[in-house]
């Protein structure tokens, strides 16, 4: 049962950010940061592991003279977050059962 559960979302801040893209179609890294309340490399740390899974896309562009990074879950980090969820929640039906 908790095999189904995806090992990359163990992390709190990786539930945050998949949970926000979820609603979002995509933010900044600011707003991630602000949001989550986190520093900046321990944000920039978990977006790089979601980015190796392929499970977020990164996107730069200049704003006036400044680099604006944005992300955006991708359609394979979407399905694995769902999965994780749904698992989640087999899981919490089942406890309930018992």
């Amino acid at each position: 049962m908790i095999e189904q559960l995806n090992k990359t979302f163990d992390s709190r801040v990786r539930l945050g950010i998949m949970s926000l893209l979820m609603v979002h179609n995509q933010l900044d890294y600011n707003f991630l940061k602000k949001t989550l309340e986190l520093t900046d490399g321990n944000l920039a740390s978990h977006l790089t592991a979601l980015e190796k899974t392929d499970y977020i896309l990164v996107q730069k562009a200049f704003v006036g003279r400044k680099t604006q990074t944005t992300y955006l879950a991708t359609e394979l980090g979407k399905k694995a977050f769902s999965e994780h969820l749904n698992a989640l929640e087999r899981i919490i039906k089942e406890m309930k059962v018992k």
